[in-house]
């Protein structure tokens, strides 16, 4: 198998392969130091900084199957404990995300029975490409509808791409901090094919599937085992290709100019609310850092 940047060179990053002479690519992503590190910007219990996890890795793998300059950005919202997940991803490979979410519900879910549709209730998951104020944005909404966010991308897919893709995808706590892995399957469109052609395209499809499936949660999140490795374990006996890996960083975009550009937006009774001791508070969701502004630069003084 011959390989471009060494994936295992790399604690997070997204490994683009191939499955030779099929018609088939994919992704396999890891992500340790970012998805730790947002998530402990944050107090998450452990059933919210799991599907957070998910999230995240599940939108690294997706945007990495897009063409795009920008930022991608998956979104889930629900009547349930969970409100709220976000997370973005630029094309240079900056994430960040957070999650919105009733504390008291969600630590009245005993953790064996913390899935997807008790957090999230009903809801949708949408998913968004922004490349810039000249470039329309592309959006996609599927209903929640599935036990995992995996079953409801698949759903996705089926109902609203008429694409074939597959999902695997693999979060948890380690001694060493969160960790989440994911591998996707693409199957490429093919035009005048055979029938023969087209009974070996779906053969070698469905194969490609079922060993997706057979990889493990440990093969996704142990940063021992190199990525090409398991590509390999994998896919090897039908010839596969990895191709040049690209890295993942935890980077929010707030700063104090682009919150001093939206305060100046705001309307005077808005503005009011953010007062606190006598300045304006403004915390970013995303990576909770904290900006205090003079109430005097943006309110009138009383008399």
């Amino acid at each position: 198998m011959r390989t471009g940047l060494p994936a295992g060179e790399r604690r997070d990053f997204i490994q683009p392969f191939s499955i030779e002479g099929h018609g088939v690519r994919g992704r396999l992503v890891r992500l340790s130091d970012v998805v730790d590190r947002i998530i402990t910007q944050h107090a998450y219990p452990d059933s919210v900084a799991k599907l957070l996890a998910e999230m995240m890795v599940l939108s690294a793998v997706l945007a990495a199957a897009l063409k795009y300059e920008g930022v991608f950005t998956l979104q889930t919202k629900g009547d349930g404990p969970i409100k709220l997940m976000v997370v973005d991803i630029t094309s240079e490979g900056a994430m960040r995300g957070y999650a919105q979410f009733d504390a008291d519900k969600v630590a009245a879910i005993p953790a064996e029975q913390a899935s997807l549709p008790r957090l999230h209730g009903k809801g949708y998951l949408a998913f968004t490409v922004d490349q810039g104020q000249h470039t329309d944005r592309y959006q996609g909404i599927v209903e929640m509808d599935g036990a995992t966010l995996s079953d409801c991308v698949h759903h996705y897919f089926r109902q609203s791409e008429q694409l074939q893709a597959g999902f695997k995808i693999a979060a948890a706590k380690t001694a060493d901090g969160w960790r989440a892995g994911a591998i996707m399957l693409q199957r490429l469109p093919q035009e005048n094919v055979t029938e023969m052609a087209e009974e070996i395209a779906d053969d070698a499809w469905r194969r490609a599937f079922v060993l997706m499936a057979s990889c493990t949660d440990r093969e996704l999140l142990d940063r021992e085992i190199p990525a090409t490795d398991v590509l390999y374990r994998l896919f090897h006996e039908d010839g596969v290709r990895a191709q040049k890996a690209q890295g993942v960083e935890a980077k929010c975009r707030c700063s104090r100019g682009r919150v001093e550009t939206v305060l100046k937006s705001m309307a005077p009774e808005e503005l009011a609310e953010l007062q606190i001791d006598g300045a304006l508070q403004v915390t970013c969701e995303f990576c909770n850092a904290r900006y205090d502004f003079p109430v005097a630069d943006f309110l009138p003084a009383r008399n």
